[in-house]
């Protein structure tokens, strides 16, 4: 009975195929009905009763991968196996528009499934996804009005880019394998085909207008390139409504066999560059050779060749036929803030938002620094940021000619008025600024885009209770929660974690007494100086309203981190603290080439480590070489002098005993040997004992 109610609920689900199913396209394409994903890696399938239940009507979506998991084992499926899954499957579904190499294996299933038409138990569908980059060459439709567009109609009459044939030959393949030539195809057929042309897709992360997006939200460029003259119109469509164009496919199963799948904007690179630039980044662009474009690392040839095309096509069956819950009806333009707010949360790009409190030389400006280079922030400190803003407004120009001839409207009278007010405010408080006008060149540079968009890390500012509700107010447009009990600020600039860093006051004048000379000179940290400002920050903090008692009120808690030595090892502890309590980066990793120029500084570092390494150890065996000769030598000396002194002393212990014997023994001993001498008997010792034992005194 299981079996059967299991058997019911999977004839009622559609069984979809799609290739590369983590690709860009295909990823956001398999989430239109999406119930379940089973990914063909060459394990075994589920059984019938391994699989759930589920609704009737939904889709179940199986399908090959592009980028394996480098843990995983390399593995592919042979053709005959995935020819088996593909019969397996109600809709077979082949996205060519970013993998080239996708083109032969669509090319093969199309061919291997017409041949095994026979053992179909149900009709299939094979939907190939193409681009509109096969109508790039086609000749206009009216000589004398180019800007007329092409419709589905004229399909026939395409011509493909140079880099595109190949698609155009696997577009018309899959063509031909339907029973009939003509435009229309029977609804009555085992296996009905749809070539569906898409224009340059865009949404959710971006794929081909990646770069732009990329160059603008990092703002390392001032100005992000158009490359070209800039005017060529490319259709579009934003990815999401290409998926429900595919959707409309499968459920309508339309007469015609080839679509064309654009949104209704007619809109050139110029356009769409500019206001990307303008919603995310610097808000100016400039334009570059066409040639550069092929020395970015971060376009493909594809991405190239679609930024370049010059086309006016329309999707008239699209509009006409099927019931499409357009998300970008109007094009990327229209919807830019949406398209931008998809790309932030799809790739991950969130702003991290760090303060950083405590006393004067507590070392606040070295932790911020490696937090900025971690995260990839921009380090606000409130001297830095007003200089800044006063050499801007003393460069600024009413009206600037760019490199191409266009004028770029700048409010210089409103410029002008306010430099000339901070130049007067600093000349009255010798050389300082009213905190009204430095909590607006602060909370300009929060707002500012690059700020907003990777974030910042605000470095003792602000000081006071009342310049923290006047830096962190919140804008008229921000909605008010009136049952909420914390008081109202501004979301997009607030910092979501504040650090206390802090230390014994003896230990703050020990450290600043000994810094080096040159980095006191001429800076706030001399003695007198530094004493008050020091006093000045205790007396600050001891009120009630204090700067961390405004976050407090927010419910944002400072994590209070005591500084205990001035060596490199103790901030570094501190950083790694401060990152584990921020957590993973919400920015763009690094780059190819810093990843080169990283894995170049990592050889170097490694090479000057090993060299260090092989000079220690030479040094070493030197040092050990010369402590063991020294040694030596000393241990001989000392010999030298235990012998002599040896010697001295059995000298000493010998004259009594010489004395003795010159006196006693030698002059009998000494005739002996004379008389012995004289006589020289045949056994001489025994004549000198008989000798010796004659001329005893003590024997008569």
């Amino acid at each position: 009975m299981a079996e059967e109610e299991v058997e019911k609920i999977i004839h009622h689900t559609k069984r979809i195929f799609i290739n590369n199913v983590d690709s860009y396209a295909s990823t956001c394409i398999a989430k239109v009905g999406l119930s379940e994903t089973d990914i063909f890696e060459g394990e075994e399938r589920l059984s019938k009763d391994d699989h759930p239940k589920v609704k009737d009507g939904t889709f179940q979506i199986v399908g090959t991968i592009a980028n394996k998991n480098e843990r995983r084992p390399s593995y592919q499926l042979k053709r005959e196996e995935l020819l088996e899954r593909l019969m397996e499957c109600d809709i077979i579904i082949y996205n060519i528009t970013e993998d080239a190499d996708q083109m032969d294996e669509a090319s093969w299933a199309i061919s291997a499934l017409h041949a095994e038409m026979a053992r179909f138990s149900q009709p299939k569908m094979f939907i190939l996804i193409s681009t509109v980059m096969t109508w790039a060459l086609s000749k206009p439709v009216d000589a004398d009005d180019p800007e007329i567009p092409f419709t589905e109609e004229d399909y026939r009459r395409r011509r493909a880019h140079p880099n595109f044939k190949e698609h155009i030959n696997v577009e018309k393949h899959v063509v031909k394998m339907v029973p009939t030539q003509h435009y229309f195809q029977p609804k009555s057929s085992l296996l009905s085909t749809y070539v569906v042309a898409s224009g340059v897709q865009y949404g959710m992360g971006e794929q081909v207008f990646h770069f732009f997006f990329k160059t603008s939200w990092l703002g390392d460029l001032p100005k992000v390139p158009i490359f070209g003259e800039g005017t060529n119109v490319i259709p579009t469509i934003h990815i999401n409504d290409l998926a429900g164009v595919i959707q409309n496919v499968i459920d309508h199963k339309p007469k015609p066999h080839y679509l064309v799948a654009v949104d209704d904007s007619k809109t050139t690179i110029d356009d769409i560059v500019k206001t990307i630039a303008d919603v995310v980044g610097p808000g100016k662009t400039k334009r570059v050779p066409k040639e550069d474009a092929f020395l970015t690392r971060d376009l493909r040839q594809m991405d190239i060749d679609a930024l370049f095309v010059n086309l006016r096509i329309e999707a008239v069956y699209l509009k006409e036929s099927f019931n499409i819950h357009w998300v970008c009806e109007s094009g990327l333009i229209d919807n830019i803030d949406r398209v931008v707010e998809e790309y932030k949360q799809t790739r991950g790009l969130l702003p991290i938002r760090v303060c950083i409190m405590g006393p004067p030389a507590v070392g606040k400006s070295t932790v911020a620094e490696r937090i900025c280079k971690h995260y990839k922030l921009h380090h606000i400190r409130l001297k830095e940021t007003i200089t800044e803003t006063l050499a801007h407004l003393v460069t600024h120009r009413p009206l600037v000619k760019n490199s191409d001839g266009e004028t770029e409207a700048e409010d210089s009278a409103t410029s002008s008025e306010l430099l000339e007010t901070l130049k007067e405010n600093m000349d009255q408080n010798g050389g300082r600024l009213d905190d009204q006008y430095v909590i607006r060149i602060m909370r300009d540079k929060l707002k500012s885009k690059l700020c907003r968009n990777q974030g910042f890390v605000l470095d003792s500012f602000p000081k006071t209770y009342e310049q923290a509700k006047d830096l962190f107010y919140a804008d008229d447009d921000e909605p008010e929660d009136m049952r909420s009990k914390i008081p109202p600020f501004n979301k997009k600039i607030i910092p979501e974690f504040v650090f206390s860093l802090d230390s014994s006051d003896a230990f703050l004048k020990n450290r600043v007494l000994n810094l080096p000379e040159s980095l006191v000179e001429g800076t706030s940290y001399s003695q007198e100086q530094f004493l008050r400002r020091l006093a000045r920050f205790r007396e600050s903090n001891v009120e009630d309203e204090t700067v961390l008692n405004y976050f407090e009120e927010l419910d944002i808690h400072p994590e209070h981190i005591e500084i205990t030595s001035s060596d490199d090892q103790e901030y570094l502890v501190v950083t790694e603290r401060i990152i584990k309590s921020v957590g993973k980066p919400k920015n763009y990793g690094p780059t190819s080439q810093e990843l080169e120029e990283e894995e170049r500084r990592s050889a170097d570092r490694r090479l000057r480590t090993e060299a260090q390494k092989r000079a220690d150890t030479e040094r070493r065996e030197t040092e050990e070489a010369q402590q063991r000769a020294a040694r030596w030598e000393e241990w001989s000396k000392c010999l030298e002098e235990v012998k002599k002194q040896e010697h001295d002393l059995l000298e000493v212990q010998a004259v009594p005993l010489r004395n003795y014997l010159m006196k006693n023994v030698m002059p009998t001993l000494t005739q002996g040997l004379i008389e012995c001498c004289k006589t020289r008997p045949q056994d001489p010792v025994d004549f000198l004992a008989e000798y010796l034992f004659k001329s005893n005194p003590q024997v008569e």
